[in-house]
């Protein structure tokens, strides 16, 4: 009976599942995002003793992968059982096609090009790092707080 209660509290204690990660993601992000207009999917995650590997793709609710954001993740298993985020390793917007890029592009860029938006994405405006009228180095739609506020 005793070999039992640990097997089971040894397991429980583990907690090696895309699940448990997902919740770990989910739990660390709602503390800066409102993750409950979002769709969570681990699309892989490779797991060794306390850390692990983790492909994430991010939706809005109800949209398609090819419309959201792949992230991936270095997770670590604390104590208490559950997986945190210690670090981004890094993004690919749009998680479509096998090699996580909208469009099947080598390297998860569209067509093949860093910093290419997706087709139908509204124009940024400007050259990379311009400064926008408002004096913002992005230009943020009308009204919109500055970034880091």
């Amino acid at each position: 009976m005793a070999v039992i209660a640990l097997l089971l509290g040894g397991c429980a204690q583990k907690n090696d599942t895309p699940e448990a990660v997902k919740q770990g993601v989910i739990r660390d992000l709602a503390k800066k995002f409102d993750m409950s207009k979002m769709d969570i999917v681990v699309d892989s995650v490779s797991f060794r003793d306390k850390e692990a590997d983790a492909t994430v793709t991010f939706m809005v609710k109800g949209g398609s992968a090819a419309q959201g954001m792949s992230m991936k993740y270095v997770m670590e298993r604390h104590d208490d059982g559950q997986w945190y985020i210690k670090t981004r390793a890094s993004a690919t917007p749009g998680a479509g096609a096998p090699d996580g890029s909208p469009d099947g592009a080598a390297g998860g860029f569209q067509n093949g090009t860093p910093g290419a938006m997706p087709a139908g994405h509204p124009a940024m405006g400007g050259s990379p790092g311009a400064v926008a009228p408002s004096g913002s180095k992005f230009n943020l739609p009308e009204g919109h707080p500055e970034l880091g506020q």
